[in-house]
């Protein structure tokens, strides 16, 4: 049976007030990766000086990270005619930038999948949109300038973390939460504080404000569906809300929300307005048209690396 549509559980669970919600949260597992991703690795991408032999050599300790590096490379997305299977020569064909993002998905996913642990949901298709909105929050902000650190991509494969969090604290409002919104299609946000007491923006920046993450990535998670409510890093948490809305805009992956995003949604949503202000009309038509663009390729990208 489709884990969408399957009957969790036939008796509701009661809501929770908000004082047991934040008692529970604090024992769920933190994520290691956040502490430090792969630093050996970004110590080596950020030197003067890149060998890709010594790329190589740090990227074969981690099998998970070779994994996905392989499988990237020989995807349809690159499309050679005969299989890579050096990873010398992937390296030489991903590049730095392809190799920084791999390396910071592969240990935080791995975190995400042992914290989710059973709970029944089509997580690989969750892993796709949390991965998309990191890649498109990247496109967004980079546009514009150059990004000096992973902030924004990490901000963006992030956001939904509450929803994580919820599966493995709180299973069975998580279950009906998902039930529910299939059958009979509504405000998500609105829907979990019925069901639990508690939104997954708020849950995801309670849980990590309890870990003494970044602000930056806190304000992803807490304000990803109302960036104008983020006091300090707004335009990076209105990337955030319009590389979310375009992913669920072009149904890649899903996000847990089956509520449909027209194009419309995003144009007119408050991020789109925090980080294009006062644009030529012109203007506006090429960011658009960047952005749809950027989509086409999402796909393929992505079944390379989940």
């Amino acid at each position: 049976m489709d884990v969408l549509t399957a009957s969790f559980s036939k008796k509701p669970a009661e809501p929770l007030d908000r004082t047991e919600i934040e008692q529970r949260l604090r024992n769920c597992p933190r994520l290691p990766s956040l502490g430090s991703i792969n630093s050996a690795l970004r110590e080596l991408l950020h030197a003067d000086n890149r060998y890709s032999s010594q790329i190589s050599d740090v990227i074969r300790r981690d099998p998970s990270l070779t994994a996905r590096l392989l499988r990237l490379v020989n995807s349809v997305y690159y499309g050679f005619n005969s299989r890579i299977n050096s990873i010398e020569e992937a390296v030489f064909y991903l590049g730095v930038r392809q190799i920084r993002q791999l390396a910071t998905v592969t240990p935080i996913i791995e975190d995400f999948q042992r914290i989710a642990g059973k709970t029944p949901f089509p997580w690989r298709l969750f892993w796709q949109h949390c991965i998309s909105t990191a890649i498109l929050t990247r496109e967004i902000l980079s546009s514009d300038k150059p990004a000096n650190d992973e902030a924004d991509y990490v901000a963006g494969l992030i956001h939904d973390v509450g929803k994580i969090a919820m599966a493995a604290v709180f299973p069975a409002h998580f279950n009906d939460i998902q039930q529910r919104i299939v059958a009979e299609p509504m405000d998500l946000l609105a829907l979990e504080v019925e069901v639990l007491g508690m939104d997954h923006a708020e849950l995801g920046g309670l849980y990590l404000e309890y870990h003494n993450l970044p602000d930056v990535l806190v304000e992803a998670a807490r304000y990803h569906h109302q960036p104008e409510q983020a006091p300090l890093h707004s335009e990076l948490v209105a990337a955030v809300q319009l590389a979310d809305r375009l992913a669920r805009y072009s149904k890649i992956g899903h996000s847990g929300n089956p509520g449909e995003v027209s194009f419309q949604d995003w144009v007119d949503s408050s991020g789109w307005g925090i980080l294009y202000p006062h644009r030529e009309a012109t203007e506006l038509d090429h960011k658009r048209a960047d952005l749809k663009r950027n989509l086409e390729h999402l796909p393929t990208i992505l079944e390379g690396i989940v």
